[in-house]
């Protein structure tokens, strides 16, 4: 059972990092036949992990990436939550195991609660019991599938000394209940904010199925992190009339045109790869990173808090940013480029983007513009946010990684945390989907909240010597 759940995991993350002193392209793919096979299993091998994660006899490395793994299934691949949605979620888990860890280790403030503890409580118990109950206050209707799990993990935990099983599970229900407690009522699922009248520049639903936000009440959501979003305030994107306007406009049109002949293989592919649901990508990269770079629970607990509590106030502040501006997507922009009143930009009504129902896949949904305003992009905010706290936390930007990516069924390796949002920047223009522009300005935004936190959470404690 262990070696299913070494073989599963190693799917999960798709490898370990490359050694930083061999040269290798940024962003290459690797092996895309074998890794398309690969993921034509990869449901089963789900079934069979989460299955074999519930079983006593199985050794936990770390309960954090276990529960991390249980918690991307229950909230991407259950629920099926866009990354704007699911990022909170990822938020109130990872925010409540860490204060559940931090309680018994008290190493580090606490994000909202530390509740008495003694040392040797178990932080494995803590950890399992403050990410199930979090999952199921979002998720009640996940009870008959998380509390199976919930019960054999526990009971295949060691309890030495007696009852540091039972204190680490109290101590996991207490951080669980006031993360449920200080998130009730704080604009998840609410009203959408008004869309502006249609007119030059302003964004409205894009062909080829017209569809509206599923989510436009993210940016009305309380941040976890920053004090207000007005603090995220982008600059905005280019005026029509600018030359600007128009550098972006004919770079878009051109590059990330469905027939481009200037977009290289390599970059029609990061496009493809990054469209992979984002917050589970990134928490597969997470877990690598956990495992390769050793952490103790300790430390996994702290960095996967201070990802996704950076991300989720990445995608908050986005959002209220996209609805500030409301501006319009390339496909309509270019499609109705005679209404700008740019003379370096030219129209084309039959424009069509990389991203459209008729460019391969090799899993579900189709591609195509996402439905909501243009800028600034939700993917470079989240994107970088989550380098920049990596870069944090870890002390350095150079250290080698791959991901595999479940739209593009390739692997891409990179030899810093930087290359990857830097391709970012780039394959949301060569997706046909993003002015660079917003690319650039939602990457500003994510740093913004990446340097709050670090100046402001998460902080060192002074021991005062053995409780």
């Amino acid at each position: 059972m262990s070696s299913l759940i070494a073989l599963f995991r190693s799917m999960a993350v798709k490898g370990k990092p490359r050694n930083p002193n061999k040269k290798k392209k940024k962003g290459r793919t690797m092996n895309p036949l074998t890794q398309f096979k690969k993921i034509l299993i990869l449901p089963l091998l789900i079934a069979l992990a989460l299955v074999a994660l519930a079983s006593p006899t199985v050794a936990r490395a770390d309960a954090v990436t276990d529960w991390n793994l249980i918690a991307s299934n229950a909230i991407v691949v259950t629920a099926g939550q866009p990354p704007p949605v699911s990022v909170l979620h990822f938020a109130m888990v990872h925010g409540a195991v860490y204060d559940a860890v931090n309680a018994i280790d008290r190493g580090y403030q606490p994000y909202l609660v530390q509740p008495p503890s003694n040392p040797t409580d178990s932080k494995e118990a803590a950890t399992a019991t403050a990410a199930f109950r979090v999952l199921v206050g979002i998720f009640p209707g996940q009870l008959g599938t998380l509390q199976p799990l919930y019960d054999a993990y526990i009971a295949g935990l060691p309890d030495n000394p007696p009852g540091s099983k039972a204190a680490g599970i109290a101590i996991g229900e207490a951080t669980a209940a006031a993360m449920l407690q200080a998130r009730m009522n704080d604009g998840r699922f609410g009203p959408p904010p008004a869309l502006y009248p249609p007119a030059p520049g302003i964004w409205r639903p894009t062909p080829p199925n017209f569809a509206n936000d599923p989510a436009p009440w993210v940016g009305n959501v309380r941040p976890f992190i920053v004090p207000s979003v007005e603090m995220l305030r982008t600059d905005g994107p280019n005026a029509l009339t600018s030359a600007e306007y128009a550098e972006d406009f004919n770079e878009i049109k051109e590059v990330g045109s469905l027939t481009s002949t200037t977009r290289t293989p390599d970059q029609t592919d990061a496009a493809i790869f990054w469209q992979d649901q984002a917050m589970a990508l990134w928490n597969r990269i997470f877990r690598t990173l956990a495992t390769n770079q050793n952490l103790a629970i300790v430390d996994s607990a702290r960095f996967f808090a201070m990802e996704n509590l950076a991300a989720a106030d990445a995608l908050i502040g986005c959002w209220n940013d996209k609805y500030y501006w409301q501006f319009w997507r390339p496909i309509t922009a270019i499609r109705e480029a005679d209404t700008d009143g740019n003379p370096a930009t030219q129209a084309d009504p039959t424009w069509l983007p990389l991203f459209n129902p008729t460019t391969p896949v090799c899993n579900p949904p189709p591609l195509f513009t996402p439905p909501f305003p243009d800028h600034p992009s939700g993917h470079c905010s989240a994107t970088s946010a989550f380098v920049q706290t990596l870069q944090n936390f870890f002390g350095t930007d150079k250290i080698a990684f791959n991901a595999f990516s479940n739209k593009s069924c390739t692997t891409r390796s990179f030899d810093r945390f930087s290359d990857a949002a830097k391709e970012v920047i780039d394959a949301r223009v060569w997706a046909g989907i993003h002015f660079r522009t917003a690319d650039v300005q939602g990457s500003v935004l994510g740093k913004k909240v990446a340097h709050y936190l670090e100046r402001h959470y998460f902080q060192p404690v002074r021991r005062a010597g053995p409780r």
